[in-house]
Order: structure tokens, then sequence, then C-alpha cells
């Protein structure tokens, strides 16, 4: 996929920019977001991302919940790839930070759902939204 621009993507048989900004919270919103899991998320989202023809624009992490703005090709449903990017970081934080090394049940790091909004041409005044959540928190977890 080539690099995300300002402007529209090309698929095979369709031009496309979509973007959407994402909150979601770990599991009863915990402050779980923190140390040594809060600065390898970011990588962890966007290595995930990639694996999906997405690319994370903006990103921040705060202690007890994600913002993000993603693109995401039109033949992938949104609902699809955040539950792809949720399911798998919550692997790779328990494989990394929790000494596990298969597959696991009835360990999550996230709750259920996600809020989503479609960005439009509105993608700078979201961008500064983002950003401004770390004077907003205090801390330094863009991603």
């Amino acid at each position: 996929m080539e690099e995300i621009k300002q402007g529209y993507q090309s698929l095979l048989h369709s031009k496309w920019d979509c973007k959407y900004h994402v909150v979601f919270i770990p599991k009863k919103r915990r402050k779980a977001l923190f140390g040594q899991v809060r600065r390898h998320l970011g990588g962890i989202f966007h290595a995930l991302a990639q694996q999906k023809e997405c690319q994370i624009l903006e990103g921040h992490l705060l202690p007890d919940h994600v913002h993000m703005c993603i693109a995401i090709p039109p033949k992938h449903p949104v609902a699809s790839v955040i539950g792809f990017l949720k399911g798998k970081s919550a692997i790779a934080v328990a494989r990394q930070f929790s000494g596990k090394e298969c597959n696991f049940t009835g360990e999550h790091l996230w709750a259920r759902g996600y809020a989503v909004s479609t960005v439009g041409f509105e993608l700078e005044q979201v961008r500064q939204y983002i950003r401004a959540q770390d004077e907003a928190d205090g801390s330094k977890g863009q991603f």
C-alpha cells in the first residue's frame, strides 16, 4: 500500500479517503496503560495496522484510554480492524509482559466496544484534539 498522503488513495477499482477517530478503554477503565506497556503499545498498534493495510495517522495513549486517527481502506470493515487491533495487541501485551507464551482465555486488556467517528475533511482539527490530550494528561503518550 502506498503511503497515505493528503488526498485520495487508490485500490484496484476505487479511490478512497476514509479516516476515523477511534477511542477505546482498558477493561473496567483501569489505569493499565503506563510504564513499559505504554511505551510498546504504539509500535504494536502501528505494526498491526500495517497488516490490515491501514495507517495510524495520529495516536495518543492515556493511562485509561486510547485515541487514534486511523486511515482504513473501504475493503476492510472498521469494526473488524478495531477488533483486530484490540485483540492482537492484548495478546502481544500478555506475551511480552505477563510471560504468557500461548494463546489464553479469561484475560482481557480492552473493554468491549469503542467510540468511532469519521474524520472527513477535518483531519487537522482531529489531530490537534488528539495532540491536546498530552496537555490534558500531562504526559507524553503519543505513538
